[in-house]
């Protein structure tokens, strides 16, 4: 076993034994100092994973948690194909740090990080005749946003005339736990990057133009961008 991986086992068990051994925790659970791990590659080979203290088992990324009020239940990863979960990545992008690509056609978005790498988690896109593609801004976030259906959607699904004033922020909210506003050129494009309670349908296009995610990985991403963040979708 080499070094590297001797030390990021040690780092997952005690994140796990703090943790208690339940898939319900705390948050703060995963706010403990960086694991010293010898990042330097042997010789001239370059790692093809690198080490990210909060992409760890996905029993532990997709537990249940209370985030600001609300208990977001436990995700059922083992029904989810391994690779829309999340994992850093030898970034395929070419875009500089800090930038958000999704990539509708493979079903990822991924959040370019220094050094080559890159933060890849499985998306929900928009169905034929609704997706947005372009390069723009994340202007801003918003914590358990409300979701207020626009009047064509309205007209397609009378069922949501109770929602025309918005439908405030919850667990069955459809834009989930966290929202990231798509402005293109100091306009609000109406598309956002955003959680959904509907876990089964990521690396589907089944939204309507959205981009959606896990809670538990809208929330990482969250968590992750600062300021107004160039996104790329295509």
């Amino acid at each position: 076993m080499s070094r590297r991986a001797a030390l990021l086992g040690l780092g997952s068990a005690a994140i796990v034994a703090g943790a208690g051994c339940t898939r319900s925790i705390d948050m703060t659970a995963l706010e403990v100092p960086a694991y010293q791990v010898d990042n330097v590659s042997t010789g001239s080979i370059r790692p093809k994973i690198s080490v990210d203290r909060q992409v760890t088992s996905p029993s532990l990324m997709y537990a249940s948690f209370t985030d600001e009020g609300f208990a977001l239940p436990e995700i059922p990863y083992q029904k989810i194909e391994p690779k829309w979960r999340r994992q850093v990545v030898v970034d395929p992008t070419g875009e500089a740090p800090g930038t958000i690509v999704v990539r509708s056609q493979e079903r990822f978005l991924y959040f370019v990080q220094p050094g080559g790498d890159a933060l890849r988690y499985g998306v929900g896109i928009g169905r034929e005749g609704f997706s947005w593609s372009g390069r723009a801004n994340i202007q801003y976030g918003k914590k358990w946003p409300t979701w207020t259906p626009p009047p064509e959607m309205i007209a397609r699904q009378p069922q949501l005339e109770k929602w025309r004033g918005g439908q405030p922020g919850g667990l069955k909210n459809p834009l989930g736990a966290r929202a990231l506003y798509i402005f293109q050129n100091g306009r609000d494009t109406g598309y956002r990057i955003h959680g959904s309670p509907e876990w089964w349908t990521i690396g589907q296009a089944m939204s309507s133009g959205c981009v959606r995610m896990i809670n538990q990985d809208v929330i990482d991403l969250f968590n992750r961008v600062n300021g107004k963040t160039p996104v790329v979708v295509a």
